[in-house]
């Protein structure tokens, strides 16, 4: 796979023939994309968990929703972090922030929640992420599990999780917009 052909920093949405309840209606950011497989978040499934119950000095950076986010299936007793970092990339990212896509990042929870707070435009923390075994990814976008579309900052912040799905479908400007309207169940339709 060339650097040409990976869809790291892109989305994953769910088409409505998903129904598997780990990913119906979700909104998937890919971290990393390539030959070894492909690795992401769920960025529309908060959970009742606060961020400053799970990570200490964590919280203040976790903006109006200080929710931990289940990332996925994969590895619920882990957590990761992912930030937007406001401005233009400058020479070098912030210290304890590694450039995934854009502005867009993992934060190291290792750090010092100090060391990044004035770098940081949002945080979003998850509990799990979803993988992808070599050629996963890529079957199920051939069966047709998957939208992939281009990811705004702004997926990662989202303070309505539950209009993510709609929002991401909503501002393509393809067909895919009308199935912002399918509705959740077609069979009450």
């Amino acid at each position: 796979m060339t650097a040409a052909s990976s869809h790291t920093g892109r989305l994953l949405v769910a088409t409505p023939v998903l129904t598997d309840p780990n990913f119906a209606r979700s909104v998937v950011l890919l971290l990393d994309h390539d030959e070894q497989g492909a690795l992401g978040v769920v960025l529309n499934r908060p959970t009742p968990v606060e961020v400053r119950d799970v990570l200490d000095g964590w919280a203040e950076l976790a903006g109006d929703l200080p929710v931990v986010f289940q990332g996925g299936p994969v590895g619920l007793d882990s957590a990761l972090a992912i930030a937007v970092v406001p401005g233009e990339p400058g020479p070098a990212d912030p210290l304890g922030w590694r450039r995934v896509h854009g502005a867009i990042g993992l934060v190291d929870l290792e750090a010092p929640p100090q060391v990044l707070a004035g770098e940081l435009g949002s945080l979003r923390v998850f509990a799990g992420y979803s993988g992808w075994t070599p050629g996963q990814l890529e079957g199920e976008l051939d069966e047709g599990a998957w939208y992939l579309v281009d990811a705004e900052p702004g997926d990662v912040s989202c303070q309505q999780p539950d209009r993510l799905w709609r929002s991401v479908l909503r501002r393509q400007r393809s067909p895919l917009a009308m199935f912002t309207t399918y509705p959740e169940d077609p069979t009450l339709n």
